[in-house]
């Protein structure tokens, strides 16, 4: 399978600990040194900019796709290779889903949260057949995944759907999983009724 891009979908914050920053930099840099497209939010600040900086600074493609609110409230990243307008949100994630060849998910809040959410749901209605990738820096994801295996166990998902995402620990590992995870089939679709 080939990878050409990649969606990152991280935290906008800026009050974070430096580790995240750090991490999503490297994140950034090393999708640009594998010469895959870096596709986000276009955020200015926090994990979002820090991602497009490392890519940037490594020679990188970073595209960015952003509602107009956003552009209008100034939150734009200036230094993307590429800007993409939406209308809404909603198009926004669409979008970008459809834009990439994987997605990797570094720590974020609720707009993180639900975007991830999104892509589960979508892949287990195989509306989505891409690899889903969380970096788990710091445990930051534990409380969530304990919430999924939950869901799994006491049968509101299945079983199978357990596989939907993959977990890294760094950067790196999480390049290397959405790089060798195959596509889902659509047929994946008639589990999704439990």
């Amino acid at each position: 399978m080939n990878i050409n891009s990649i969606c990152v979908y991280c935290a906008s914050s800026t009050q974070i600990d430096e580790l995240y920053f750090q991490e999503a930099r490297k994140l950034g840099r090393l999708l640009a040194q594998q010469g895959i497209t870096l596709i986000n939010g276009a955020g200015s600040m926090g994990l979002m900019a820090a991602c497009t900086d490392g890519c940037l600074e490594a020679g990188g493609k970073a595209i960015g796709i952003i509602p107009t609110f956003m552009i209008e409230a100034d939150w734009c990243h200036k230094g993307m290779t590429e800007i993409i307008e939406t209308t809404s949100i909603h198009v926004r994630q669409e979008k970008m889903a459809e834009m990439s060849d994987g997605a990797i998910v570094l720590p974020g809040g609720c707009g993180t949260f639900a975007e991830l959410m999104e892509l589960i749901t979508w892949k287990q209605l195989g509306l989505y057949l891409k690899p889903i990738v969380l970096v788990n820096t710091k445990g930051y994801y534990n409380p969530m995944l304990e919430v999924l295996h939950q869901a799994t166990e006491q049968h509101f998902m299945s079983q199978r759907h357990a596989s939907i995402w993959q977990v890294a620990d760094t950067a790196e590992e999480a390049i290397k999983l959405v790089l060798q995870t195959p596509n889902w089939d659509a047929s994946i679709r008639r589990f999704a009724k439990i």
